[in-house]
């Protein structure tokens, strides 16, 4: 069975997209890459065991045409120790306030991305709470690694930015976020990579090392 995020019909405040076009052009990972302008391209989910935390992945392009992958977290408290990383507070109207996070500096967040990517999982399908219908999936995402893979424990991330990319060290793991999608970039480490309307030939959106 597949596994599902459940998704709330729900009125937000601040939207996610107005969220968004104020905290991504003040990142040191833009590099020169123009944000005078975001538009949203698609985005994608992974799945926390525990049920706690949402975890999201945007897609946005920017006024140059570059493709950006910001990831977020979704929480109903603080997160202990990572007010760096707090993006802001938003009202959810089924589910009250959520503090939201730079999904790299989030523990569930890099343990989600090091299960696909080491286990050759992929993004979640999509179910609404209130009907159980499911939807439409249009941004694919999928590990090269194997089922049978160990995944090293998160319990706690440092990140550093070089370039575009966001380094994450969790213990023994290293894990780098691609924030600027080149599409021709390869990798020879294990690798997340996803397709999206648009974008038929596999991007690499994260890999391991």
């Amino acid at each position: 069975m597949a596994v599902v995020a459940i998704i709330h019909r729900a009125q937000l405040n601040p939207s996610k997209n107005d969220l968004l076009r104020a905290w991504v052009p003040k990142q040191q990972w833009l590099g020169s890459v123009d944000c005078s302008t975001l538009e949203r391209v698609d985005a994608y989910r992974f799945d926390d065991p525990d049920g706690e935390v949402g975890i999201e992945t945007h897609l946005m392009r920017s006024a140059d045409g570059r493709i950006l992958q910001v990831p977020l977290t979704y929480r109903g408290a603080p997160l202990d120790g990572a007010e760096t990383a707090l993006i802001a507070t938003m009202d959810h109207s089924v589910l009250g306030e959520r503090w939201v996070y730079d999904a790299c500096c989030d523990p569930v967040y890099v343990s989600a991305v090091a299960t696909a990517l080491l286990t050759g999982g992929a993004g979640v399908e999509l179910v609404f709470a209130d009907t159980a219908d499911h939807i439409p999936v249009t941004a694919r995402v999928v590990g090269s690694g194997t089922a049978r893979a160990s995944v090293p424990a998160v319990e706690s991330v440092t990140c550093s930015t070089v370039g575009t990319d966001t380094t994450i060290s969790a213990g023994d793991l290293e894990l780098t976020v691609v924030r600027v999608i080149d599409a021709d970039r390869v990798s020879g480490s294990a690798t997340l990579t996803g397709t999206w309307p648009g974008q038929t030939n596999p991007a690499l959106l994260a890999f391991v090392g």
